[in-house]
């Protein structure tokens, strides 16, 4: 669209899920609608989700209990929750043809597995709805006058719509698209920006000697977050080491808390690798192994304890 104007009725900046699901809904109400988007395709962060296998939502439909999830942002998304929450969202994915399942923690996923099924599904739809797609387009600014948006300017031409919605998400993944530009140029026009904040995102550790249990992972640990000798949060499952810290469902979901919690000072993680042990079971446990193989090393007595990598135990790990 090298130096041309176009009008629509509606203007998406940004083609991930969320931008993919505003344009399909625009288009489906009868608006001409048109969807933004700088890098070469759609949904690029959208087939890394779910490790590829695409985590569409969480099966809470008590939305009391759902917005909990989001301490102080909880009462700012209820509403929207309300209007399209979890229910809506399965809904609105089985009319486009994925099919869903429900995991562990309530996790949505498609029957297919995979994230791909998901974004062809949106395509297909956008298609379908005759929503007009501008790849490899770039928003350089936001035009603001007289109360309201009047254009969008790209490197190469302009869009001006009657109402515009910008999908850009945060900062989490530069790569995919996802650098946080737009913020400032939506800045400009009047609206509070909040401080962008890591969430749901792996956890740096400050030892360096993590680096030597890289790719060591652990089924249902437990996982808890302590500051100033107090346990803040727990959570359980799956923990990947990393050569920078720690990953994995239950790091993730405690990644917010750490992030909150670094403001005030340092924070403590501990695991757990056998929480569905009280400590008199443990020691119960340890006695009869000693018992049953009094003849073998300390290593090899407490082998079914840590957990095992490459096949061997990897009881050395947890010295520290």
């Amino acid at each position: 669209m090298k130096n041309k104007k176009q009008e629509f009725d509606v203007a998406v900046v940004g083609g991930g899920p969320a931008g993919m699901m505003a344009a399909i809904r625009a288009a489906e109400l009868g608006a001409r609608t048109v969807l933004i988007e700088k890098n070469s395709g759609l949904g690029e962060k959208l087939l890394l989700t779910g490790n590829g296998r695409c985590n569409l939502t969480n099966a809470e439909f008590d939305l009391k209990k759902l917005v909990g999830h989001y301490n102080k942002n909880g009462s700012f998304l209820f509403h929207a929750f309300s209007v399209f929450g979890p229910k809506e969202t399965i809904v609105f994915f089985g009319k486009i043809g994925i099919k869903t399942k429900i995991e562990g923690e309530q996790r949505v996923f498609p029957i297919s597995n995979s994230a791909a099924d998901v974004l062809e599904a949106m395509y297909i739809e956008m298609k379908k709805k005759k929503v007009i797609v501008l790849y490899n387009e770039e928003v350089k600014d936001v035009v603001f006058g007289k109360g309201a948006i009047e254009k969008i300017v790209l490197a190469e031409g302009e869009i001006t719509a009657r109402n515009y919605i910008f999908c850009t998400g945060g900062k989490s993944y530069p790569l995919t698209g996802s650098s946080g530009e737009v913020f400032q140029m939506i800045e400009k026009t009047g609206h509070k920006i909040n401080a962008l904040e890591p969430a749901l995102v792996p956890i740096r550790i400050k030892e360096d000697w993590i680096k030597e249990l890289q790719g060591l992972s652990l089924e249902n640990a437990g996982i808890s977050v302590w500051q100033f000798g107090k346990k803040i949060k727990t959570a359980t499952g799956d923990c990947l080491f990393t050569h920078f810290g720690l990953s994995g469902p239950a790091v993730i979901d405690l990644s917010r808390t750490v992030g909150d919690l670094l403001k005030n000072g340092e924070v403590k993680i501990f695991i757990d690798l056998n929480p569905s042990l009280s400590q008199g079971q443990i020691e119960e446990k340890i006695k009869n192994n000693f018992k049953d193989y009094h003849n073998k090393s300390l290593k090899n007595c407490l082998a079914d304890f840590p957990p095992r990598k490459n096949g061997l135990s990897d009881c050395q790990a947890f010295k520290y």
